[in-house]
């Protein structure tokens, strides 16, 4: 159990310093620190992908200051962009005066698609599909022992009609399953693969794609804050105007698309860094989350902002369809580390954190953008990195 995970001027430290630090607050042995060297070798690389050369490495860094749900943790990001995580630190450390972020999440249900296409009486084949259900859901009974074992599995079958496509009509079988502490893709694409015969025969038609969603809108995760005004105050800006600055710069992200658009890849900078750093697969957690974000058939923010009794109120749900067992974290050894980091979380737990990620890099894109601007901070980071790199370069051809 980390005690705080306030770190007063941990970014004046060499790494090395960083690293004993780190080691001492989160208890991590030799083997943890060396995962913090890339963790993987080129032998690994070419048992994780085809073709493989080589590794591509990314800093692995800290952020400060968080507190989720009364407990206090160091999130662990990996991600090039300096400006991120500084920024993440300030908004946790804010955050933090008003007791932290607060979150929940749901049953971890992910969605199965099985397209049917030629049906000749589709009414009468939903009718069918509904009526068989509990037959159907029974020919799964014998998949993923392990995960009926800690109580998931398939929970329900669910049958949409698309009835005009330019590739004639369709009948849409969304299989739901319960996938645990697994992300569940594997599990999801061995189900429908196993259902799809037996919904050929009851409705006489021909299935194509049986496939996961990465739309997973039943397994969502949120998180919410509240931040006393006077916490986001600056120098030059109170935290009045502050608070009901960024309330507007919300409102106007969820009113206009172009720029939501901005406003959610902020947002992600932050869930994307955790997801990396844990070992997700980053790329389905973005298009669900930004198919999430045009539900109603407009894109707007994912994000909630609002003044409410000298208090600023935030919240962000989405879906979060994330695994620790299994994929890289059974292989990445610093993709383990950063679960370590994080206690240990199971996967709803994960999700909830990397959603409180996701809600302070928002909060901290926009106090900047209503108070001194983007650039400031931005840029004063990119000419230090740029500072440094020369410095080094000129060291190096001494």
């Amino acid at each position: 159990m980390i005690k705080s995970s306030r770190l007063p001027g941990f970014y004046k430290l060499s790494i090395a310093e960083r690293r004993q630090l780190l080691s001492e607050l989160a208890e991590l042995s030799e083997e943890d620190l060396r995962s913090l060297a890339g963790g993987i070798t080129p032998a690994d690389a070419d048992v994780l992908v085809e073709n493989a050369v080589g590794v591509y490495a990314l800093p692995f860094a800290i952020a400060p200051n968080f507190i989720i749900d009364g407990e206090e943790l160091f999130m662990p990001l990996v991600i090039e962009e300096p400006s991120v995580v500084a920024a993440m630190a300030h908004a946790a450390k804010i955050v933090r005066a008003g007791g932290g972020f607060t979150t929940g999440s749901s049953r971890p249900v992910m969605i199965g698609q099985i397209q049917l296409l030629d049906v000749p009486y589709p009414d009468a084949a939903i009718i069918r599909i509904k009526a068989l259900k509990s037959e159907l859901l029974s020919k799964l009974e014998h998949l993923h022992p392990t995960i009926r074992r800690l109580g998931g599995g398939p929970v329900d079958l669910q049958v949409r009609k698309l009835p005009e496509t330019p590739a004639g009509p369709m009948l849409i079988v969304h299989l739901l399953m319960d996938t645990r502490d697994a992300m569940g893709a594997n599990a999801i694409n061995t189900a429908v693969e196993t259902l799809a015969p037996e919904l050929e025969a009851i409705t006489e038609g021909r299935a194509l794609l049986r496939i996961l969603s990465n739309l997973s809108d039943q397994r969502r995760a949120w998180a919410s804050c509240r931040i006393p005004v006077g916490a986001l105050e600056t120098p030059e800006v109170s935290g009045e105007e502050v608070a009901q600055g960024i309330f507007e710069a919300n409102v106007f992200a969820w009113a206009d698309p172009y720029r939501a658009a901005t406003h959610n890849k902020g947002i992600f900078n932050g869930i994307d860094a955790v997801a990396l750093a844990t070992g997700q697969d980053w790329r389905a957690i973005e298009a669900g989350g930004h198919a999430y974000a045009a539900r109603d058939g407009q894109y707007r923010a994912l994000t909630e902002w609002r003044v409410e009794s000298n208090h600023l109120l935030g919240y962000l749900e989405m879906p979060l369809a994330v695994g620790t067992v299994g994929g890289l974290t059974k292989y990445h050894p610093t993709a383990r580390l950063a679960l370590k980091l994080l206690q240990d979380p199971d996967a709803r737990r994960l999700s909830q954190i990397m959603v409180a990620a996701g809600l302070a890099q928002n909060l901290a894109a926009l106090r900047a953008l209503v108070t001194e601007g983007i650039q400031r901070g931005h840029m004063a980071l990119h000419q230090r990195r740029a500072s440094m790199l020369n410095i080094e370069g000129r060291d190096g051809g001494k």
